[in-house]
């Protein structure tokens, strides 16, 4: 299997809404147009160019009672096919990784430890298995409900796949959901984020794939307080 076209070429057009890092806008259409979902042809390319891509993007959340929760992605780890020893695909097509080899901008999640939900999302063209974990997302929209019952900074309520997944309500029901489609779940235009501003160091949790563990392929806003943790100092 052959990864996806490289990532030069003519860029993705997408709708990008009025919203910048850092602000603290309020209100149900304080980002400005519709929130449209991302198009598949964002998702259809390589899995660095990609996770890259989605740092400043906004994950849209619509619970069923109609709340809606929102958040700017700040920190992204990407997990490359069969050959990178840290992604699930390096051991085989199961019915876990199922949603992994299937078409680009779906959500892959899973369960670690019988607690956390991570989610993913699906890149590359169908029969490539690749994806990028979100790991952290500063909250826009729904910050109180987020924070219901629970201790520590309000910044920090989606800082790290389980925390996020926690906050925004995530579990395995939103598996293969298709991201391109404005229903339950979705990842809409933001403000991308320059290439000086973007951390990068090895994923975490990994130490087990050799020398893959050494991959700088986690990335995240610099200094961003929404950080699940900081990077190496370069």
């Amino acid at each position: 299997m052959r990864p996806a076209a490289s990532s030069q070429g003519s860029p993705i057009p997408i709708h990008r809404s009025r919203s910048t890092l850092g602000s603290k806008p309020s209100g149900h259409h304080a980002l400005g147009g519709e929130q449209a979902p991302l198009p598949r042809e964002f998702y259809n390319r390589t899995v660095l160019r990609v996770s890259r891509d989605l740092l400043g993007m906004i994950l849209v959340r619509l619970l069923p009672d109609g709340r809606r929760f929102t958040g700017r992605i700040v920190e992204v780890e990407a997990y490359d096919g069969p050959g990178d020893l840290a992604c699930h695909a390096s051991r085989g097509r199961t019915a876990r990784t199922e949603p992994m080899f299937g078409e680009s901008g779906h959500a892959y999640i899973y369960l670690v430890y019988g607690m956390y939900h991570c989610l993913n999302v699906v890149t590359s063209p169908a029969g490539y298995p690749a994806a990028v974990l979100i790991r952290a997302v500063e909250p826009i929209e729904g910050i109180e409900a987020m924070n219901a019952g629970r201790s520590g900074r309000p910044s920090h309520v989606a800082s790290g796949p389980g925390r996020l997944t926690r906050a925004f309500k995530i579990d395995l029901s939103l598996n293969r959901s298709d991201l391109c489609i404005p229903a339950s779940i979705w990842i809409a235009a933001g403000e991308p984020v320059p290439s000086r501003e973007i951390a990068r160091g090895p994923r975490i949790g990994v130490d087990y794939a050799g020398s893959w563990a050494r991959k700088p392929w986690r990335l995240g806003v610099c200094g961003h307080p929404a950080l699940s943790r900081p990077f190496p100092e370069t």
